[in-house]
């Protein structure tokens, strides 16, 4: 059996989990993990388990080609194949006739829409329930939307396509909410207002107004809708990257409120998601005892010393710390996002870290919000479960055109 996984997850929490169970101990992994020479010695050793990295399937399907001798194959995170024209999607592809079982996991299966459905279930049958081509399934279950001459920019669903999208996978597809089936303690979502003093607010009005905000060294511009959310959303953290990829810094008023928050967490460790660099080196400045992820087996030692209560502050970027860690064992209560962010997928997955199977206490998840700026619109989206692109660029142009009116 082959598994493919996120790096982390194949390196730590696949071999880790066998070892919780008594029916599993037996099982024998082998890591294809590491440089090519260290791949080709796993794929050569004795086991019952492979465990892959999603960015090495690639190479695997090249170095196996028509010797390829895995009849069944798990994709943990089948929405991370969610791309059609993605390398690792068709390298899959092109060795997908010689498994006879394939098995897909994931909490996510159509984080943007459900044209992500197509690659994911392709392949699980081959096309057999959504057809041979992402081009069948748009002309059966979708109608073009935005577009600019030939080029079609957004699709919308049909009439009553979800329902006849699920009804047509519904033989091979397991749904279930944790919810319905686990006795998992309750998760309280906390919105905290932060208030901006006066020469931050002026500051981030002129950015919003004008897409420039001048300075000696090095001006911080907005040319684009989607740099002017991401430029509006560091301002509301306190601090915002120049033409030069310099920091300029705007408040402290998040740094404060987190102070507050580790403060109240009476000595528990406190878990938080950070989406900017400057955030990242503004938290560890602050709270030198604060700690990130590393990368291999180093990684792997932070993960159980997290479990094991000897990290009091971690810090989080939810891209790679969003899938499959389990880090429900120690006795963090506290889940503070610094940053906010617009995809649904990354912040379920984000905190679903803590708040999943063999969680015994409550869990209380805090979002950092500035009063009256961007991240008012990205904490509404995810509230709204419509978050995403189309409900960032909506956000910016309500934006823009209020500015506009006021002026």
């Amino acid at each position: 059996m082959l598994v493919i996984a996120p790096l982390r997850v194949a390196d730590d929490t696949w071999a880790r989990e066998t070892e919780k169970w008594d029916h599993l101990k037996h099982l024998r992994i082998s890591k294809v993990l590491g440089s090519a020479e260290t791949r080709r010695k796993a794929l050569k050793a004795d086991a019952d388990i492979y465990v892959i990295n999603r960015e090495n399937v690639e190479w695997l399907v090249g170095e196996l080609g028509t010797s390829w001798n895995f009849d069944t194959v798990v994709i943990d995170e089948l929405s991370s194949f969610k791309n059609g024209q993605s390398k690792r999607f068709r390298a899959l592809r092109r060795v997908r006739p010689m498994m006879k079982r394939v098995i897909g996991l994931t909490g996510t299966p159509a984080p943007n829409s459900l044209m992500d459905l197509w690659p994911e279930i392709y392949l699980l049958d081959q096309g057999e329930r959504l057809g041979k081509t992402i081009t069948s399934y748009r002309d059966r279950f979708f109608v073009p939307g935005a577009r600019s001459g030939h080029i079609v920019y957004e699709w919308k669903e049909k009439q009553e396509a979800e329902q006849r999208i699920y009804a047509a996978i519904s033989d091979i597809a397991v749904s279930m909410k944790s919810e319905d089936w686990l006795e998992l303690p309750e998760r309280i979502d906390r919105v905290v207002p932060i208030k901006l003093d006066q020469k931050s607010r002026e500051l981030y009005k002129k950015l919003e107004k004008d897409l420039l905000l001048p300075y000696r060294d090095a001006d911080v511009v907005a040319q684009t809708a989607a740099v002017l959310s991401n430029k509006l959303l560091q301002m509301a953290s306190g601090a915002v990257y120049d033409e030069d990829r310099g920091v300029k810094l705007i408040h402290d008023a998040k740094l404060d409120a987190l102070e507050d928050i580790i403060e109240a967490a009476n000595g528990k460790p406190v878990m938080v998601f950070y989406n900017f660099k400057h955030s990242l080196s503004r938290i560890q400045e602050r709270f030198p005892k604060a700690q990130i992820l590393r990368k291999g087996k180093d990684g792997n030692q932070d993960i159980a010393d997290w479990n094991s209560d000897k990290i009091p502050l971690l810090l989080l970027h939810p891209k790679s710390a969003g899938h499959g860690l389990n880090l429900q064992e120690s006795s963090c209560q506290t889940v503070v996002w610094f940053d906010q962010i617009w995809s649904l997928e990354e912040d379920q997955q984000a905190n679903a870290r803590v708040h999943r199977q063999g969680q015994t206490r409550r869990i209380v998840v805090m979002r950092l919000v500035a009063e009256g700026t961007m991240d008012e619109d990205a904490a509404d989206a995810l509230e709204r479960k419509a978050a995403g692109q189309d409900a960032l660029m909506n956000a910016v142009k309500a934006r823009i055109e209020k500015v506009r009116g006021v002026a």
